[in-house]
């Protein structure tokens, strides 16, 4: 974690997971990713506890893919806790994609907190296999 007195020491994943940022509208979350290079797509799997399909916008634009998952608070806005440890957010983050993706093709589906989308890669971006003719 840093500090004044080791200014180079990053913080750690666990700590970066945790820590979130102020916006306007409220706490927004910057959710964990893993991105699958497969043949004929990308699969990006996005942990967005909370967050169900309806709640999800997805916008590719430009090669960059912005994801914006909102969650609906669990407990009225005037609960009175005796503990709160769970925070609510939104969950945001976006990815700048410099494989060749084929936008009008891109499918998502959310199920048990986890965002799941295909990026069919456009024919160009997708190996192919050259014939070598003897001569």
């Amino acid at each position: 974690m840093a500090d004044d007195k080791n200014p180079t020491m990053a913080k750690s994943p666990a700590e970066e997971i945790t820590s979130a940022e102020r916006t306007r509208s409220g706490i927004c979350f910057r959710p964990n990713v893993d991105i699958l290079d497969c043949r004929d797509e990308l699969v990006v799997q996005a942990d967005v506890p909370g967050a169900s399909g309806e709640d999800v916008d997805i916008n590719f634009e430009d090669g960059i893919l912005t994801i914006h998952a909102k969650v609906k608070p669990r407990q009225p806005q005037e609960t009175d806790y005796l503990l709160r440890e769970y925070e609510v957010g939104d969950y945001f983050r976006s990815f700048h994609v410099s494989e060749a993706v084929d936008a009008s093709k891109i499918t998502a589906e959310c199920a048990g907190g986890v965002l799941t989308l295909h990026l069919p890669k456009a024919e160009a971006a997708k190996p192919r296999k050259i014939q070598v003719k003897s001569c």
